[in-house]
């Protein structure tokens, strides 16, 4: 008989709770666009009560309750702390640093439902330890995300041709490219040229898009455009639930003048994110690595931001400005000036 067969059949398995996580399966990925991008994995987690439910867990937090649980349990530790109990813990598919995101959380899948059917099958007094169980516990955000395909829980019923599609830039946003003219009637509907690319923010009906273009943001027919790049399909439908795109304004500070950059990401405009993803996402929009980010006092004067404190001191003043300034309602309260980092001459200059 198996270890984990024999461990199963022990009486203090039967004395767990009904709601302790007993097996895990990845159902699938889901790509996160934001500020940063990245995938995370759907796993579908069945209980000793028999219920099921879905969490999504990012690579890192594996990498992090594999860490507790060596320095809580691992008998080659001299210096564990806590309880005598020890175990061997199964191995954790290591970093990956370089390669396609997405290719990368395809090809951990396996190894990762390796590493949980096996973590699940250790010893039951592990099954009760705090950081385990929170690792698999359906949090009120798991519970109120709408999974997508949850292709591997499905089985096959026929055979898919699959195409190679062409390759394309991580950091696209959905857009659409202008067929004819056409002058809005209005302040809210945009007014487009032939051959402008509009980057698109949400479906506002069946036969209007809203975008973004030279600066401004409004809607437009559908039927005066080619899409490009379409809205995913949650945002398309134009139901409740779907994602919706916020828009970043961004300058590039140059000696042969400003390059105005409107990013869509898929991001809350409540959202705080970290100097790193800032520096992260810039340098990808602008394709210069050397660079510094800025933004403009009240008074004009260009500040540069150096950690995430600077980063929350440009987003609450921002936000102070907000009655000020007349902004499309999915674009962010606060702008960012990019400079190259070695180019001081931009300090103190007027706006």
């Amino acid at each position: 008989m198996s270890q984990p067969q024999q461990l199963r059949d022990e009486s203090d398995f039967d004395q767990l709770p009904d709601n302790i996580p007993i097996s895990a399966t990845i159902a699938d990925i889901e790509e996160k666009k934001g500020f940063i991008d990245y995938f995370r994995f759907v796993v579908e987690v069945k209980t000793k009560g028999g219920s099921k439910y879905l969490i999504y867990r990012r690579y890192r937090e594996f990498f992090s309750l594999h860490q507790t649980l060596e320095s809580k349990y691992s008998p080659d530790d001299p210096d564990r702390p806590g309880p005598n109990n020890s175990c061997v813990l199964p191995p954790l598919p290591g970093k990956i640093y370089i390669g396609n995101k997405k290719e990368i959380a395809e090809n951990r899948i396996p190894e990762l439902n390796t590493y949980m059917k096996r973590l699940l099958g250790l010893p039951t007094w592990l099954l009760l330890d705090d950081t385990l169980r929170m690792f698999f516990y359906q949090t009120e955000q798991d519970s109120q995300h709408a999974p997508r395909a949850l292709r591997r829980l499905r089985p096959p019923t026929r055979k898919v041709k699959t195409v190679k599609e062409p390759k394309m830039d991580l950091f696209s946003s959905p857009r659409a490219e202008a067929m004819f003219d056409f002058r809005g009637n209005g302040k809210a509907e945009l007014n487009l040229k032939r051959g402008e690319v509009i980057f698109l923010l949400r479906r506002v009906n069946a036969d209007w898009l809203e975008g973004t273009v030279n600066n401004q943001t409004g809607i437009f027919p559908e039927s005066f455009v080619k899409i490009i790049k379409p809205l995913p399909e949650s945002d398309s439908e134009g139901e409740g639930g779907g994602h919706t795109y916020s828009c970043l304004r961004c300058f590039l500070l140059t000696p042969s003048g400003v390059e105005t950059r409107d990013v869509c990401v898929q991001e809350a405009l409540t959202i705080q994110p970290t100097y790193s993803e800032l520096v992260c996402r810039m340098r990808n929009v602008f394709k210069v690595d050397d660079i510094a980010l800025n933004y403009r006092d009240p008074e004009g004067d260009l500040i540069r931001l150096l950690d995430d404190e600077d980063v929350q001191l440009m987003i609450k003043e921002g936000r102070r400005q907000q009655g000020r300034v007349q902004r499309p309602v999915n674009q962010f309260p606060w702008e960012l000036h990019v400079s190259m980092a070695s180019d001081l001459s931009v300090y103190g200059s007027e706006p």
